[in-house]
């Protein structure tokens, strides 16, 4: 199928479709509309208001070509390259996680804090452990404007995509990309330390849905033997880096709050508050130090 004739747009969507939903992906209807309006450039109001509308040849090859990356099971965000993310369009790249919606609960659990020491202070100060694309701290920016960030990864690729990603909202100026292995190279104190941290216990890994196994990075998966050891890092390490009341917010595992509670209560920290994802999981714990 090299030469591709042009068709209608119609047509082409329901045979998008069928073409996914016959490979069993979970909504082809989704996934199809996002690849051929990528594709065409077309927004979906005119998709829908112009099913007529004609996609030529060479748009069709490449929808071919990205369809039929979607059927073997590569996940379609990784094909158009982005996923949205509290609002912003962020670039992926093959080192970073692809940032998921349930990761908004951790912006929205540290938010009104970050406002308020924005108001009272005239900056907050943002540390964002294993930052990725930048996620966490772009959205914090992009809803903050007197916030700043230092965005820490391991992976340079991750933090070239990060920053790429901080520059094309206009967040550049405010969003500080280092390479660290966790707190290795991190200097300076902070009012929030943010973490999404790989906390999939090793062995399960292998059990993962293979969207996620095959395509997102190891290292933003393996949390060691049991999910838990990047918690033991930052409970030990993060007060030197905290400002007296900051607060440190971490995604957990569904099943992991009370072990990670544990751990940051040994180190000194208050119990955490727990806030669940939009499907009623535990997601996030966001920690202070415990008052003597």
């Amino acid at each position: 199928m090299a030469d591709h004739p042009p068709a209608t747009l119609g047509p082409l969507l329901r045979e998008a479709r069928t073409r996914l939903a016959a490979a069993g992906i979970d909504d082809p209807a989704l996934d199809a509309r996002l690849i051929v309006e990528h594709y065409s450039g077309l927004t979906r109001t005119q998709a829908i208001a112009d099913p007529e509308c004609k996609i030529d040849g060479d748009v069709m090859a490449a929808i071919d070509g990205a369809l039929r990356r979607r059927a073997s099971g590569e996940p379609v965000h990784r094909i158009l390259g982005y996923r949205e993310f509290y609002g912003l369009r962020l670039r992926l790249s093959p080192e970073t996680l692809e940032p998921r919606a349930d990761t908004e609960t951790l912006v929205e659990a540290v938010l009104p804090f970050v406002k308020a020491i924005a108001a009272r202070e005239g900056t907050c100060r943002i540390l964002d452990l294993g930052t990725g694309t930048g996620a966490i701290a772009l959205a914090l920016l992009s809803a903050v404007p007197a916030a700043t960030a230092t965005g820490v990864d391991i992976s340079a690729g991750a933090l070239a995509t990060a920053a790429r990603n901080a520059g094309q909202f206009g967040l550049g100026g405010r969003f500080t990309a280092v390479q660290s292995d966790w707190f290795e190279k991190v200097s300076g104190r902070y009012h929030v330390i943010a973490a999404n941290p790989p906390y999939i216990p090793t062995h399960e890994i292998g059990n993962l849905q293979d969207e996620v196994r095959d395509f997102d990075p190891r290292l933003a998966l393996d949390g060691g033997v049991d999910g838990l050891n990047p918690y033991r890092i930052i409970a030990a390490e993060a007060a030197r880096f905290l400002e007296a009341e900051g607060r440190i917010a971490v995604e957990i595992g569904h099943t992991q709050s009370n072990d990670v509670n544990d751990i940051f209560r040994a180190a000194g920290y208050a119990a955490g508050e727990l806030f669940g994802d939009l499907g009623g999981n535990d997601r996030v714990l966001v920690f202070q130090r415990a008052t003597s």
